[in-house]
């Protein structure tokens, strides 16, 4: 989505930058993992058509997508590339039609070292208030796979409750409508988020 390809948003733990070719190397080493392929219902690309699929993320206004950065490491080293500092990444997809306002949520933190601290959680909760207040989104929906637990839990505790299972995909489907009263607890638990230019806001060469 050319919309999000000059903003980063700046949490205490993640940066969320947009997806640019600088990071496909680094994205195409994690998607060779048996284990991430089947947490995220991949297959594997060669390196030149993940270079195609970023530029596709980039051109598609029905997918919004953020690579995450580890703030610390990136704050820490001056002159680190981003490529060093990944951790993961946090996409929206608009794809109902029907319903220019819902949303489907997905997150991913592929370095094993970086799991369980938390930055999953700021990197939707930061997904989520840019989805509302830059896309209009009012309702987000995460499918995820029936192994999933961590991740399961996760959503949970940011308010999305299961509305399906699936048998067949062997996924549930986690929803949440976004309330005023939920729109004020998103608010409160972004407050510390800043939105930043990316780059000066100079867009990515083509």
């Amino acid at each position: 989505m050319r919309l999000n390809q000059n903003t980063m948003l700046l949490g205490k733990k993640v940066v969320l930058v947009p997806y640019t070719s600088e990071h496909v190397p680094r994205y195409h080493e994690w998607m060779k993992s048996e284990e991430l392929q089947r947490l995220t219902a991949s297959e594997p690309l060669t390196l030149e058509q993940e270079y195609a699929m970023q530029r596709s993320w980039r051109e598609d206004a029905d997918k919004c997508t953020f690579i995450v950065l580890d703030a610390e490491k990136w704050q820490a080293q001056p002159g680190a590339t981003e490529e060093s500092c990944m951790v993961g990444d946090v996409n929206l997809f608009l794809t109902d039609l029907e319903d220019p306002t819902l949303g489907e949520i997905e997150v991913m933190i592929a370095e094993p070292s970086s799991r369980g601290k938390g930055l999953g959680t700021e990197a939707v909760l930061a997904m989520l208030s840019y989805g509302v207040t830059t896309l209009g989104l009012t309702k987000f929906e995460a499918k995820i796979g029936q192994e999933n637990e961590p991740s399961i839990r996760m959503f949970q505790k940011l308010h999305f409750e299961q509305v399906a299972a699936s048998s067949i995909f062997q996924e549930v489907t986690l929803r949440l409508t976004v309330s005023e009263s939920e729109h004020q607890w998103l608010l409160e638990q972004t407050s510390h988020v800043e939105e930043k230019p990316y780059r000066d806001g100079s867009a990515e060469p083509c």
